[in-house]
Parts: C-alpha cells; sequence; structure tokens
C-alpha cells in the first residue's frame, strides 16, 4: 500500500470534494449521554466538509464522570404531595416528577392535564 505524504492526502482529498481543516482555539469537548459525560481536554479537532455536511474528528486524552440520576433525587414526600393533589397514584406522580425534572408545579400541571 502507498505511503502518503500530509500534502499528497491533501490534494486527493480535494481531488474527491473532501475539504479538510484543522480547528483551533478548542479547549474542551464535551459529549453528553444520559448516565455519563466524556470530557476530552485540549483536544485536537478537524472539520471535514463533504456534499454539504459536516464532519468533525476529535481526538485527545478523555475523562469520563458519572452523572447523578434524578429518578433517585426525588423524595418521597414531593411524590405523595404531587400524587394527592393531582389525585393520582404514586408511581403516576413520581414518572411526572422524573418527567418533569423535579418541579412540583409542573408535574400537577402535567397530571391534571391529563
Amino acid at each position: 500500500m502507498p505511503r502518503f505524504s500530509m500534502r499528497e492526502a491533501k490534494r486527493l482529498a480535494q481531488r474527491i470534494g473532501l475539504n479538510i481543516e484543522e480547528v483551533s482555539g478548542v479547549r474542551e469537548v464535551i459529549l453528553k449521554f444520559d448516565d455519563k459525560e466524556l470530557i476530552i481536554q485540549n483536544p485536537h479537532v478537524t472539520l471535514m466538509n463533504y456534499g454539504g455536511e459536516k464532519f468533525y474528528q476529535v481526538s485527545g486524552e478523555e475523562t469520563e464522570r458519572l452523572l447523578e440520576s434524578k429518578k433517585e433525587t426525588i423524595p418521597d414526600e414531593d411524590i405523595r404531595l404531587v400524587a394527592y393533589q393531582a389525585g393520582v397514584s404514586f408511581e403516576e406522580a413520581k414518572k411526572a416528577l422524573i418527567e418533569t425534572e423535579g418541579d412540583l408545579a409542573r408535574a400537577i400541571l402535567l397530571l391534571k392535564s391529563k
């Protein structure tokens, strides 16, 4: 397999319509998941344009941070209050509080509007 210099690789990419450029000044990239975040400090970021689409390639040292689940942080007193005010079961009230991220008023309004 032939080896290409960076210059030859860029020329070949341009010939097929792929535009590649380095993105400078990026200090941190965070990928957010439901249960965690991947943090890439001082990343090397490349932007590739092809056919009107943009693709970002990110490389660097990553660290992982687990997120606290909002489901576990809702106090039972809040669930009972919402269940009583909206006239629903404990489980329905809990689901509404999870959906509204613990906002009591929004959870009650959500349940009463059903």
